[in-house]
């Protein structure tokens, strides 16, 4: 199938919620099962999680696991398994060890032929205090992406975007703006910041840019005391709820009509109704006078 091609404008999609252990082949071997499965009922576009090859939760033995983008075990076995079951698969992201000795959290967009159709790197590393015993730096190993990036595919362009990247609202809006009509949001959401904003922000995501927004997403306990919130959620551009995988390892289908966002952005054309902004600081003003 040739990207952009032809006259289809709908998709069974089908995100793969699971819970990666801290090696890569038992995950492996769990998503090319998995990508069969969902094929085999009719999805013609997949999406795993983020690092949903490998969650390693200490940072030494992060790096030290990681792979470089050409010795990395999962890229031929997932990129075979999308051209043997003839999917198009997202990649949510894979740790991809970089010169600096740092690590790209890094998201890939395969063909149904196999092949690499394009690459993110997450632009927004998750550096957050939560609580007093629970708090993130990601930045301590990743190294943050540098552009956005807008794909083909056959069914309309796709956003590329990664889990925290959720909570900056302008990347989408440029994105929506440049032609999006799919936003990938593939994640491993903690499970305190999924049950307080999850659903919230992914709607909004969605009825902010008129476009379908596809969220595959990590549930369950990882080594550690890891723990990620599942509920991957695809969102129709009105800002319905067209599936939510809940709790446990699920396969997640939804029918996307990108239709839909062409009639959501005519029935409210906000993408192209902004003006510029000028801020009047009246309380700097007043400081300024005292």
């Amino acid at each position: 199938m040739t990207a952009e091609a032809g006259d289809d404008r709908k998709v069974k999609v089908a995100c793969l919620q699971v819970t990666a252990e801290r090696e890569f082949e038992p995950n492996i071997r769990k998503l090319t099962r998995m990508i069969r499965t969902v094929a085999a009922e009719g999805a013609k576009f997949v999406l795993t999680p983020e690092n949903a090859t490998m969650i390693e939760p200490v940072p030494a033995a992060a790096l030290r696991k990681a792979k470089s983008e050409k010795d990395h075990p999962a890229l031929p076995a997932l990129t075979d398994a999308a051209r043997e079951a003839g999917v198009w698969l997202l990649i949510g992201s894979l740790s991809i060890k970089l010169p600096g000795g740092k690590l790209a959290n890094r998201s890939f967009l395969v063909d149904d032929n196999g092949a690499i159709v394009a690459r993110y790197d997450k632009l927004h590393c998750f550096d957050v205090n939560l609580r007093e015993d629970e708090w993130y730096r990601e930045s301590d190993t990743i190294q943050a992406g540098s552009e956005a990036v807008l794909a083909p595919s056959p069914w309309g362009r796709i956003g590329m975007t990664v889990c925290y990247d959720l909570r900056f609202p302008g990347l989408y809006r440029a994105l929506a703006q440049a032609g999006a009509d799919i936003l990938t949001i593939p994640s491993a959401f903690t499970r305190t910041t999924g049950q307080a904003h999850w659903h919230t922000l992914l709607r909004a995501r969605a009825i902010e840019t008129g476009c379908f927004v596809v969220a595959p997403a990590q549930w369950g306990d990882h080594a550690e005391g890891r723990k990620t919130y599942g509920h991957s959620l695809i969102v129709d551009p009105w800002g319905e709820t067209i599936a939510d995988g809940g709790e446990g390892e699920n396969l997640v289908f939804g029918a996307l009509d990108l239709d839909l966002v062409e009639k959501s952005r005519r029935r409210i054309p906000s993408l192209h109704a902004e003006r510029p902004l000028t801020l009047n600081d009246l309380t700097a003003q007043r400081e300024a006078a005292e």
